[in-house]
């Protein structure tokens, strides 16, 4: 009878978080508005926490892409990509990325998540080794697990720690995967792919990259992080997400190695769930090529990630990263990270929050992401917002007999 005895601390989690006003990790939006906005509680609410980087959720040749498939095919495919799953767009849209990023091979899946725990759990298996960034998502560390290989961690962002640790596997065991992300989620910081992939091959280990937030939003033409650092040809498997640039739902994962293609065959997340939906697959074809146009796109989601960074810098924040799509504010504990989001949605601002254990470092965060469609205006309506954040912090430090030095600075700053 005791099955159920591990959920006995939640009442009391969700109590102290309750105890601070809303849950965070339960947020209903009543009614979307635009891509930056949306009804919560009945309050129109500007969206900084929806990785909708792009900001194509609402353009119109996607929803139109979507409506006619629906029209043509129906709701959904009733089958996985191993049976009648697979119709003629799932194809197209597997080409289509794989001319985008100049690759041979793609091979699409039914979410993000399942690209990667695919792959991954199909490419290696119980003889081999899996070296992994210790930030990696759950998807990454889910798809180690699935494939029985030996998982090594190493340092965050070290190509130093990669390289010792590959130097001391045993000879024997030839099948050698690294894995790292091009930007992590939580944070918003770019991995060194070059320096990663140089010691990965040095060592006969293959190379994949996770470009799931940096796909569309990194590059000279969107090809993520590997693109603009003008190492794409290094990678050997490049994963991605439709759920982020793309606007809707599944993911893909890309290799020019012929071999890659018996992954069809291999993977049971590729084999055993439904395939997107019809729907699904021509929004994403509509909304790559709109990446593919619309450099434009690019160059306002930066313009707007480097005006938040400022901002929030300015007002004296802890921002755990260079600019990058996600701003992520780091929070001197979990209960003023609550409280500060709380603050935030009061303010008509959603944000993420982000506390232990989910958390590099059990850190406590605020996680924004930003949006090609977010305006100045809205920008600046956060960095408002944050200003209460502030005044928050300056209060709980004077009533701890002295408030922290990024607490001062947020609520002594200047508008921006």
């Amino acid at each position: 009878m005791a099955l159920l005895d591990k959920f006995d601390m939640y009442p009391e989690l969700y109590g102290q978080i309750l105890a601070h006003g809303e849950n965070p990790f339960g947020v209903c939006m009543d009614e979307v508005v635009s891509a930056t906005r949306a009804m919560i509680n009945g309050r129109e609410t500007i969206l900084a926490g929806t990785n909708n980087y792009m900001g194509l959720t609402f353009d119109q040749s996607s929803i139109d892409a979507a409506k006619d498939a629906l029209d043509r095919h129906g709701t959904g495919t009733t089958g996985s990509r191993f049976a009648n799953g697979t119709y003629a767009e799932h194809r197209q849209l597997e080409t289509d990325l794989a001319q985008f990023l100049g690759l041979s091979h793609c091979i699409v899946f039914s979410t993000g998540y399942q690209a990667n725990l695919g792959a991954i759990s199909a490419l290696a298996g119980p003889e081999d080794v899996i070296l992994m960034d210790a930030d990696c998502h759950a998807c990454i560390y889910d798809g180690c697990k699935l494939s029985g290989a030996t998982i090594v961690r190493f340092r965050h962002n070290s190509a130093a720690d990669l390289d010792k640790r590959l130097s001391r596997l045993d000879p024997a065991q030839k099948g050698r995967l690294v894995i790292v992300e091009g930007m992590y989620s939580m944070f918003g910081d770019v991995a060194p792919l070059g320096e990663l992939a140089e010691a990965a091959h040095r060592h006969g280990a293959y190379f994949y990259v996770d470009e799931a937030h940096s796909f569309g939003s990194f590059g000279p033409n969107g090809r993520g992080a590997a693109e603009a650092q003008g190492v794409l040809d290094q990678v050997d498997f490049y994963s991605s997400t439709f759920s982020k640039s793309l606007s809707s739902i599944g993911g893909f994962c890309a290799s020019n190695h012929d071999a890659f293609e018996f992954v069809r065959s291999t993977s049971r997340p590729y084999m055993f769930t439904a395939s997107m939906s019809p729907a699904n697959v021509s929004s994403v074809r509509a909304a790559l090529a709109q990446i593919a146009a619309q450099p434009h796109l690019r160059d306002a989601l930066w313009r707007n990630a480097e005006r938040l960074h400022a901002g929030l810098s300015a007002q004296g924040f802890d921002l755990c990263a260079a600019p990058s799509p996600v701003v992520a504010v780091r929070m001197p504990n979990k209960e003023a990270a609550i409280a500060g989001w709380n603050a935030l949605l009061a303010a008509g601002v959603y944000v993420n929050l982000a506390i232990p254990p989910g958390t590099p470092n059990a850190a406590s965060l605020l996680r924004l992401s930003m949006s090609a469609a977010h305006t100045d205006a809205e920008i600046d309506a956060i960095c408002e917002a944050f200003r209460n954040v502030g005044q928050l912090l300056a209060d709980a430090g004077a009533a701890r007999g002295g408030a922290g030095q990024v607490a001062s600075q947020a609520a002594a700053a200047p508008a921006t």
